[in-house]
């Protein structure tokens, strides 16, 4: 590949998330910071109200650490947020780890459902993130743009980190395993027990690919998305949100629910990385 043609698909690469950064700044005008006469009537009983707890997968994060403070300002109720992995954060809800409102992959979702911690009908898709690969930055991008080119590259490799119990190390296990090349790279995988485990194994060199969803790579001080998986190899970590089945700010929650589906919110789930879930409607 010529410089030139490198160039040309780094700004290709980054062009959408370019393009959503800039966009931002429309959502900060259809949430200003200024509360009308209406809302600052409302504030001392918002102002009384407990945070509203939620409990956030990784996966989430970017956007959230995003909208949340935007949601403060706009509904003056204050947010108390855990950031952890799916898996763990769903433990930890059968254990009776009380919440508000959950963010968690649909499986997770789903099992605390059955379970009666997570209020059925309230199962709420969000937004979803494909798997890319991630580079230390700096490093020799590799092209992957196409299958063949993509497995290429696992095999050229000297080490691959990914995380274990994961939902982007589930999906990328069960895809080498299709592949037929989880023998082949076992030798040299490297898993973690965190997203930013994956960062500093690229970050000093003992890994020279990582595994990640798109929105958990482009936060990583020092790590730079090589590239986003080719269309037919493809995972994408979708981020649905469950209210508490015992929550006493079922209003709040609703109206939190209402603000990360709305319109407005589009251009901050698009610059951190994430997307829409296709046949979802916005909340108006």
């Amino acid at each position: 590949m010529t410089a030139t043609a490198s160039q040309d698909r780094k700004r290709g690469l980054m062009r959408p998330f370019i393009a959503a950064t800039v966009a931002l700044l429309a959502f900060g005008a259809a949430h200003p910071s200024s509360p009308s006469a209406a809302a600052q009537a409302k504030q001392p009983a918002a102002a009384a109200a407990a945070p509203l707890t939620v409990l956030s997968s990784n996966g989430f994060q970017a956007v959230m650490e995003d909208l949340a403070p935007r949601f403060e300002k706009a509904k003056h109720h204050k947010l108390a947020v855990t950031y952890d992995l799916a898996a763990t954060l769903r433990q930890h809800i059968e254990s009776g780890q009380p919440f508000d409102l959950a963010i968690l992959t649909p499986a997770a979702i789903d099992d605390l459902i059955k379970s009666g911690k997570v209020a059925a009908g309230s199962r709420t898709p969000l937004a979803r993130a494909g798997l890319g690969l991630a580079v230390r930055a700096g490093a020799r991008k590799p092209d992957i743009a196409t299958n063949e080119a993509f497995t290429r590259a696992l095999r050229d490799a000297k080490s691959i980190a990914y995380v274990k119990e994961g939902a982007s190390g589930v999906a990328f296990a069960a895809l080498i395993k299709r592949l037929g090349m989880t023998d082949a790279l076992q030798p040299k995988t490297r898993l973690t027990a965190t997203r930013d485990e994956v960062g500093d194994a690229l970050r000093n060199g003992s890994a020279e690919l990582g595994v990640l969803p798109i929105s958990e790579i482009l936060p990583l001080a020092g790590v730079e998305l090589a590239g986003a998986f080719p269309a037919d190899m493809q995972t994408y970590i979708v981020m649905v949100a469950g209210v508490s089945a015992k929550t006493a700010q079922a209003a709040g929650v609703r109206e939190l629910i209402e603000f990360l589906t709305a319109p407005a919110a589009l251009p901050v789930v698009t610059a951190r990385g994430m997307e829409r879930v296709p046949g979802t409607t916005a909340s108006r």
